[in-house]
């Protein structure tokens, strides 16, 4: 039975269901950040130091742990950013499912007052229907 808020409510569910998505592709997008900065750390602990040798061997090493100190702190920037874009698409979801329950609620409401109306003028039509059979085998 289609109400005033049955596009409303189609609209409103297709709003929600690209939060969710949304809230999906975010989630993914931190579990690829927190992997990139397990995987960076492990390379960090991966880098020989040299304990003897040439200066330019030591230089070398020093410019890979920068390097890798950089990427690090890069991969914690994008888990943190990840994580705010977690939190922006959750708040999202929900103001989103609460419009969407709303209008749902009020569709049903109109729906279950519409069966009402209805009952009630098939009631009287019975009653009508009665009277005039009532009517006829008195006569």
């Amino acid at each position: 039975m289609k109400t005033r808020y049955t596009s409303l409510v189609s609209v409103k569910k297709n709003m929600m269901q690209k939060s969710e998505r949304a809230l999906q592709s975010a989630n993914a997008n931190l579990k690829s950040a927190i992997a990139a900065l397990d995987l960076s750390f492990s390379e960090l602990n991966s880098i020989d130091t040299p304990t003897a040798g040439k200066i330019t061997e030591f230089l070398s090493s020093r410019v890979l742990l920068d390097a890798q100190r950089n990427l690090i702190k890069h991969n914690e920037e994008w888990v943190a950013f990840s994580q705010a874009e977690i939190a922006k698409a959750q708040e999202k979801l929900k103001v989103d499912m609460i419009e969407y329950e709303k209008f749902n609620y009020l569709d049903l409401q109109e729906i279950k007052a519409e069966l009402k109306r209805r009952k009630v003028e098939e009631a009287k039509e019975l009653d009508e229907i009665a009277l005039m059979t009532y009517d006829k085998k008195n006569l």
